[in-house]
């Protein structure tokens, strides 16, 4: 008989023994977002939680009551590269094996809101993704594919006006009404300004340009989702998950106040919102932030008077994370993919992208996206991960976690709504300092190896296998796409076509309130009644919604280019400069003695020169991503150097005349985006051929290790892929420039200066 009054063992019976098995070591583990993660949670931990039930408010556990027993989740595959005709094909042989969903990616060009001929994008056509200058190139894009029938996602948010108009425009040309159109375009500008910078207008236009966008298919696209928030960048871009969390969610309730101060009901759009988080390799700390966005967004949504629940549900797509991608030891990435899409499925996703193993320094090959898209097709048909909605919920950690980061995560969006709402909480720049600060705390962690990777800073191999990886010909893609510009600008009606263009000049020009007041009741936006010829002059003016205006555009063939500087006629274009942080590897390096030695190393340097060594760290093309090059920047910074930030998006050409402005002793060229055999040359060539072929340039990020030859030929003198060690390309620069550093590992500075 069983003794039912016998109580089991209690944590404090479990800390004894696991204090003697460990000797006294603290088990207790400190997450990047702060958290001390214990080692042990217990129902303790949960008594006051509730998650509900999936299918109910708040939606913790899932949208729908079913979840994956009723129906998996969509594999969307990111992809888009070359030209229209490649991706096309590429999407046909990806959806006959199994994939469901298409999800576009444009090239830099493209995002930017420049034609292909155009002379700031010479080396970025068709390199990280397809080139759409036309609604013919959109037409081609979607041959074969019935747009009646798909679902399409687009990442885009700079030129989402032209690209979403030739999406239409070409889905009429194959005879689908835009009320079939099923899908979402990501239209999030705001995490733009923080992180990913491919933003073309400033922001307050640039939200205008949302609302018109979601007025727009919330009364013409039912189907459509008009927005997809944006967590994925920031998390790209280093941020903590508490930091993803609540300014993803700060960003859509931003866009949902400007919508309804635009005169829509919330629960007229707010249905069609969607979202979009970035999945890393924090296993548990990924499936509860998922579960925790539901919560938030629930509590944001019913906050903001939505009545429909469907208005409160976050549903939402992810991604497997670029950034934990390496390129050592390649084929570990498979398993790190694995990892991360466990986490997503298991947080509860409604669609999902696995990266492939070789993103880490090109496009994935077919080879490649096959094991990516395959490793969803295991994870649905044999894991059993899809028999049980929530199989997490109840777990102590797991609601424990939850619960937590709501918690941070809440607190940090009363600090945005604190200072008047996301815009004008970017507009401070607060976010995307925030995020840059814990992107260079977590690069310190990394080259320290407090933070393992497995192939790189541990268990590293003696020699790398080579990866065939996936060459685009850049020049040959910008020639046929040049080639196209050409054929439709000699055969459409170039009368009508710069009516519409004009048209949609003076719409941007206008104010949307007072148009709206106007046609509403006759007053202005402060309830005025107008003059009547003001009066006349607006109602003439009919709807001024912009994507309407550039959809007639697109309908007379205006080109993306010609789209986009219509509106850049009425709102200018956007630039900042870059403010790397500072002081996080003085700190973090405080007591390392190779941190010491480069720090050494560079006062010797700027002995014998007088000054500092002075280092210019670039960004050419229209690729944005600048994690790595502000992180470059803060650390060597950090260790003594005197850093010129140069700006985004420059040519070669301005490069140079800022190196030679500057007087610098090398040129540090970031290149994320596949443009480094054609820019970072063209750089080399006009230092030379300014007398200055003594400054040094190096290049750094996402290169494939088979360009490395060709560029060391050009005279790249340094060249830095991904894993490698912040300090130690440092101390190789210091070599560069004559300073005879001692190895890595010797504990003795013998270096003469």
């Amino acid at each position: 008989m069983t003794d039912t009054n016998k109580s089991g063992p209690t944590p404090a019976d479990w800390n004894a023994l696991a204090e003697k098995e460990v000797k006294g070591r603290d088990l207790t583990w400190a997450t990047p977002e702060g958290f001390d993660i214990k080692p042990l949670y217990t129902q303790d931990d949960t008594a006051d939680l509730d998650p509900g039930l999936p299918g109910f408010a708040p939606f913790t556990r899932g949208v729908k009551a079913s979840m994956y027993a009723g129906r998996p989740w969509t594999i969307r595959q990111y992809a888009g590269f070359s030209t229209a005709e490649e991706s096309n094909a590429f999407y046909r042989r990806n959806l006959a094996a199994g994939q469901k969903g298409l999800s576009v990616a444009f090239d830099l060009a493209t995002h930017r809101g420049y034609d292909s001929d155009h002379p700031r994008v010479v080396g970025d056509v068709g390199k990280a993704g397809v080139a759409i200058d036309t609604v013919r190139d959109m037409e081609i894009l979607f041959d074969q594919i019935p747009l009646d029938e798909m679902s399409v996602s687009m990442t885009m948010n700079g030129a989402v006006i032209p690209v979403l108009a030739f999406f239409i425009v070409a889905a009429e040309r194959q005879g689908v009404s835009q009320d079939q159109l099923d899908g979402t375009i990501q239209n999030d500008i705001l995490k733009e300004f923080m992180v990913r910078n491919t933003y073309i207008y400033p922001p307050e236009p640039s939200m205008r340009i949302v609302s018109d966008i979601i007025a727009y298919t919330s009364a013409n696209m039912p189907k459509f989702n008009s927005i997809s928030i944006s967590g994925y960048h920031m998390h790209e871009a280093g941020a903590t998950a508490v930091q993803e969390l609540a300014f993803t969610i700060a960003d859509g309730k931003e866009y949902a106040q400007r919508a309804m101060a635009a005169g829509l009901d919330i629960d007229a759009f707010a249905g069609r919102l969607s979202f979009f988080f970035g999945i890393g390799m924090n296993f548990f700390m990924e499936i509860a932030k998922l579960r925790a966005a539901r919560t938030l967004w629930y509590r944001v949504m019913a906050g903001l008077g939505a009545q429909s629940e469907r208005s409160k549900m976050l549903r939402t797509h992810c991604q497997t994370s670029g950034v934990s991608l390496q390129e050592q030891d390649p084929y570990n990435n498979v398993i790190r993919t694995t990892v991360e899409a466990m986490a997503a499925t298991l947080g509860g996703t409604q669609s999902l992208h696995t990266n492939a193993l070789d993103e880490a320094i090109a496009l994935p090959t077919d080879f490649s996206a096959r094991i990516a898209r395959n490793t969803q097709l295991v994870l649905q048909e044999e894991s059993g991960i899809t028999n049980v909605v929530d199989p997490l919920g109840g777990s102590y950690y797991i609601e424990a976690l939850t619960a937590k980061l709501v918690e941070e995560a809440e607190a940090l969006i009363a600090e945005v709504d604190a200072a008047g709402g996301m815009t004008a909480y970017v507009d401070s720049g607060k976010p995307k300092a925030a995020i840059e600060m814990a992107a260079a705390e977590k690069q310190t962690s990394v080259d320290k190896g407090d933070t393992v990777i497995v192939g790189v800073n541990k268990y590293r191999l003696a020699k790398e296998e080579h990866l065939d990886t996936l060459d685009i010909d850049n020049h040959a893609v910008r020639e046929a796409q040049i080639a196209r510009l050409k054929r439709v600008r000699e055969t459409r009606d170039e009368e009508a076509c710069q009516a519409a263009l004009k048209a949609l000049t003076e719409a941007a020009a206008s104010d949307p309130v007072a148009h709206r007041a106007a046609l509403s009741d006759g007053r202005d936006e402060k309830g005025i009644p107008l003059p009547p010829s003001v009066l006349a002059e607006m109602q003439g003016k009919g709807d001024i919604n912009l994507l309407a205006r550039a959809v007639e555009a697109a309908r007379h063939d205006a080109t993306l280019g010609e789209i986009s500087k219509a509106m850049e006629e009425a709102f200018g274009r956007y630039d900042t400069m870059p403010r790397p942080v500072r002081g996080v590897y003085e700190k973090a390096y405080a007591e390392d003695a190779r941190y010491a030695q480069v720090a050494r190393g560079v006062e010797a340097v700027e002995r014998r020169l007088g000054r500092k060594p002075r280092i210019m760290v670039a960004k050419m093309g229209q690729d944005g991503h600048d994690r790595g090059a502000n992180v470059i920047a803060s650390a060597f910074a950090d260790m003594g150097f005197d850093v010129i930030a140069g700006p985004l998006f420059q040519t070669p050409k301005e490069t140079a005349k800022m190196a030679l402005e500057n007087e610098v002793d090398v040129v540090g060229a970031s290149s994320l985006a596949a443009g480094h055999k054609t820019l970072i040359p063209e750089l080399i060539d006009m230092l030379r051929a300014a007398g200055r072929p003594d400054i040094k340039v190096t290049a750094g990020g996402v290169i494939p290790p088979q360009d490395y030859d060709f560029l060391r030929e050009k005279g790249v003198q340094g060249i830095y892929g991904p894993g490698s060690n912040v300090v130690e390309c440092a101390a190789d620069i210091l070599t560069l420039l004559g300073h005879n550093m001692p190895p890595a590992g010797d504990e003795l500075d013998e270096a003469a200066e």
